[in-house]
């Protein structure tokens, strides 16, 4: 689809792009194609973001005064356009939106500066991407007309349908609202338009949830046309570590779930052991070549959970071809870390190897191992299959353990998630490895095996960041700000720990890691969890090729080690099978030097590549995917979130009626919410509820008081509540106290 982001992107700065390789570049050969072109490029010169030569030549000319955003929008009207620089927001009055919806990517012209404590003003010159390719709304008929009202009511504009989606008409009771394909958006005093493809019932049908919440966020799982290329491995010699036992530590159960690395562990009578991290050999697999394999990645930029299954972003033949199974010899691609008694790094190199799983080590073993008695002779049923291996996993698992331990005294914190009730969610809380979007770690889990992964992927994927920048060497990396600190007022407002003994520093902060160790209440800890995982910084990648004192490589991460997860840990995995296939080990007339082994940037003096390899290179590592990259992101993390939110919400809906001791989690001056046992979702205490008094919300404090009675709701508070109402369409419960 046509995009003007799309048009801009493959226009350059510096250098002028014909007319006929610009519809090289964007696959346009008919008519109607170019024609919308045409009216795209007339509109971009117009609005003085590209210009056109006498040789029919275009130049990307967007200067400063143009902002990219996206524009987020709230239910009660107001619009801001939200920088990527972490910048002001920029507030857009809504008759200066020129019709770009909640999530659009935007270009900003800045009509105001902002004073004080105000935001810029700005207007939307020129929409660069739309959001929305489809809508979920109501039917409705209105001067009998018929239209789509979205159900998001962020979406200011509603939508004109042809008379034959008369029959779609909304009814509360049924809950049957539609999926509106948007044939033209729109524009000046022209209305939008669309048409109906598919009715979806809600009322007491949850089978259509998971299509909703992908409806919702605008995921889409037509299958594409592209596939990948795939390719035998090119390189025969490998360390052939077949013979050693290798191990794979597997929470996930659920059909094409990510690939997991396999671990190995040898130790020696010189007080240093060895550890192996063998990752699946999948970037070797791909022809990085194919001209259509920026295409295929514009398209799946990761793999997410579904309800009943993975959806993968790779094939599943290469999938099949990587995957580690018990018995089965394969290629891998392995750090190996050298360690000393205290559990130091102090050596590491990359190989090629060839390895075998000897065990997979799932919840159920990892429960057996921790009731294991390790003095007693005796082993349970359970751990008879891998009683041979015991104490190569238990050095593992000890590593695991020291390394997170040292981790934290680094200074990332740990915040543990919700604990989850319902069975049927139980793969959606299972630790994800290698994801840093968050900065700051799961803690350990006995019940959930792959959060011992992470320590140890972590390392591995903090020394691909160190080797790679050092050898100047593309890599994705995520750069973590340093979010070890947070200004506490807002929480102690939030949380009522006025009574604690708070030292704070000549700022007025508070480390992490002391706050926590203040709560010696587990729900105070939970509300504080939740406040610290809404307000710490979101981490996205970056593209960097170089080291520098600025990016401490103690602060920054390039991950790898699970390529089949997504795009940036299989970009990076690629980036260092090139350095096997395609770099130069030493200059003419030097020794050859091992670049694969820690330091060994301190020898190196000549370029590692040459100049069609970096060129390879920067078509993958460039900031235009990286961007789409964390997009990608984004909108499956708000769709995981939305999907545990609704099946939660059906659980609340049948137990309307009851009562129940809930928690105060959140005050505002409208109510306040409070947090349903067991189920961990939050429900509204509307104000206008509170029937007894007249309710005042005092913000310093942080609390409502009665004027009369004095009576008081903070957070923290348990209160008698019961469900009174509760609204699938828009994540909603409302709540009345008994």
């Amino acid at each position: 689809m046509l995009s003007t982001s799309l048009i801009i992107d493959n226009l350059k700065k510096d250098e002028t792009t014909d007319y006929k390789k610009l519809c090289k570049l964007l696959k346009f050969s008919k008519k109607d194609d170019k024609a919308k072109l045409n009216i795209a490029l007339e509109a971009l010169e117009r609005l003085e973001i590209i210009s056109k030569n006498d040789k029919n030549e275009y130049l990307n000319i967007k200067d400063k005064t143009h902002i990219t955003a996206k524009i987020r929008c709230s239910s009660k009207g107001y619009c801001f356009a939200v920088r990527d620089n972490s910048s002001d927001d920029i507030y857009i009055k809504e008759n200066l939106l020129n019709y770009a919806w909640n999530g659009d990517k935007v270009l900003v012209r800045i009509i105001k500066e902002g004073v004080r404590r105000r935001s810029p003003e700005g207007i939307v010159d020129c929409i660069l991407e739309r959001e929305h390719k489809n809508l979920l709304a109501r039917v409705q008929i209105i001067d009998d007309k018929v239209y789509g009202i979205p159900i998001d009511d962020r979406i200011l504009s509603k939508i004109k349908l042809p008379s034959s989606d008369k029959k779609y008409l909304y009814f509360p009771e049924r809950k049957n609202i539609v999926n509106i394909e948007i044939d033209m958006f729109p524009i000046a005093q022209i209305e939008g338009t669309g048409h109906v493809i598919k009715e979806l019932n809600l009322s007491e049908n949850e089978k259509l949830d998971e299509e909703f919440v992908l409806s919702k966020n605008n995921i889409y799982l037509n299958n594409q046309n592209l596939t990948l290329k795939l390719q035998d491995p090119e390189i025969k010699e490998r360390i052939d570590l077949s013979t050693k036992n290798s191990f794979m530590f597997k929470s996930w159960k659920k059909a094409d779930c990510p690939l997991l690395p396999l671990f190995q562990y040898e130790k020696n009578n010189q007080g240093y052991s060895k550890l192996w991290i063998h990752t699946n050999s999948i970037a070797e697999r791909i022809n990085f070549n194919d001209k259509n394999l920026v295409e295929f990645f514009n398209c799946n930029f990761g793999s997410f959970l579904l309800a009943d299954r993975w959806k993968s972003f790779l094939n599943k033949e290469l999938l099949n071809l990587s995957k580690f199974e018990i018995g089965k010899i394969n290629k891998s691609i392995s750090l190996c870390l050298v360690l000393s008694n205290e559990f130091e790094i102090v050596d590491w190199s990359f190989h090629l190897t060839e390895v075998n799983c000897v065990a997979i080590i799932d919840n159920k073993l990892l429960d057996a191992i921790n009731k294991n008695n390790k003095k007693s002779r005796i082993t349970s049923r359970i751990l008879k299959p891998i009683k041979d291996y015991l104490d190569e996993i238990n050095y593992i698992l000890e590593i695991s353990q020291k390394f997170r331990e040292k981790q934290i005294s680094r200074g990332i914190c740990e915040i543990a998630k919700e604990p989850n009730t319902l069975d049927l969610l139980d793969e959606f809380y299972f630790h994800k490895p290698c994801s840093y979007d968050n900065d700051f770690f799961e803690p350990l889990n006995i019940n959930d095996i792959q959060t011992y992964i992470s320590p140890i992927l972590f390392e591995a994927d903090s020394i691909w960041f160190e080797h790679s920048s050092n050898l100047k060497i593309f890599n994705a990396n995520y750069l973590s700000i340093g979010s070890s600190k947070v200004n506490v007022n807002e929480i102690i407002k939030n949380t009522q720990l006025l009574e604690s003994d708070l030292e704070l520093d000549s700022n007025g902060n508070l480390s992490l890691d002391k706050l926590l160790s203040l709560c010696d209440e587990d729900n105070k800890k939970r509300i504080i969890n939740k406040y610290l995982m809404n307000n710490l910084y979101k981490n996205k990648a970056n593209i960097n090729c170089s080291f520098s004192e600025e990016n401490n490589f103690k602060s920054s991460i390039s991950p790898w080690t699970l390529p089949s997860l997504d795009f940036v840990n299989l970009i990076n995995q690629y980036s260092l099978f090139n350095m096997f296939k395609n770099a130069k080990r030493s200059k003419k007339g030097t020794k050859e030097i091992n670049i694969f082994k820690k330091d060994s940037w301190n020898l190196v003096t000549w370029n590692l590549f040459n100049a069609s390899n970096i060129k390879l290179l920067n078509i993958f590592f460039n900031d235009v995917l990286i961007d789409k990259y964390n997009s990608y992101k984004t909108k499956y993390e708000l769709f995981r979130s939305n999907y545990i939110t609704i099946k939660r919400i059906r659980e609340a809906e049948k137990l309307i009626g009851k009562k129940f001791n809930g928690l105060i989690i959140t005050v505002q001056s409208y109510g306040f919410f409070v947090e349903l046992p067991d189920l961990y979702i939050e429900g509204l205490v509307h104000v206008s509820t509170l029937n007894d008094d007249w309710y005042e919300y005092r913000s310093r404090q942080n609390l409502l008081v009665g004027r009369k009675s004095k009576n008081t709701f903070k957070v923290g508070d348990l209160i008698e509540i019961k469900i009174v109402k509760v609204d699938i369409l828009k994540y909603q419960i409302d709540l009345e106290i008994t």
